[in-house]
This record gives structure tokens, sequence and C-alpha cells, in this order.
């Protein structure tokens, strides 16, 4: 493992009870492989959130990109129309 560095955090009387139970229960060795188990799930939402981010722009900027014309509101409504209209048929034929 790198150099590891020593911290300070302070937590509610809530938090540090259910790490301090975890512990306790088994489930981790300590409370600071409880607390490196909450960084590294932490990261791993973050980078997940950037990629959905990421993927999110991309579609924007295909959408943004893409040559054909805008819709009318109307050709909206029509278009939704036919797709509720072809689902009821589909429930009703079910």
């Amino acid at each position: 493992m790198p150099s590891a560095e020593k911290i300070s955090i302070t937590m509610t009387p809530e938090q540090l009870r259910a790490v301090r139970e975890s512990v306790a229960a088994g489930e981790y060795a300590s409370t600071s492989e409880v607390l490196r188990d909450a960084v590294r799930l932490w990261q791993r939402r973050r980078e997940e959130d950037a990629e959905r981010l990421n993927a999110i722009r991309a579609r924007i900027r295909r959408s943004l990109d893409d040559p054909r014309p805008a819709l009318s509101l109307a050709d909206v409504d029509a278009q939704l129309e036919a797709l509720f209209a072809e689902a009821e048929r589909k429930a009703d034929r079910a």
C-alpha cells in the first residue's frame, strides 16, 4: 500500500456508533478500514456520475449537431399520440 497519512475527522454520534458497531460485528477490522471503504465507494460514485454526465453531454452534442429539421410542437404531439395509441392497442391484445 502506498504511504498513508493520518487525518482527523469529525463525525456525528450516530455515524461513529454505526462505524463502531460495524467493527464490533466483524464486518470490518478497524474504523480505518470502514472509512477507507467509504472513500472507495465515494470515489466510484463520483466516477460513475462523471461518466453519466459525459454521456448526457455527448447525447446533447449529437442532438445539437443532428442535421435533421427540428420538430414542431404539433409534430411532437402527433408522434406521442401515435405512440400512445399503439401502446393501448398492444395492451388490449395482451
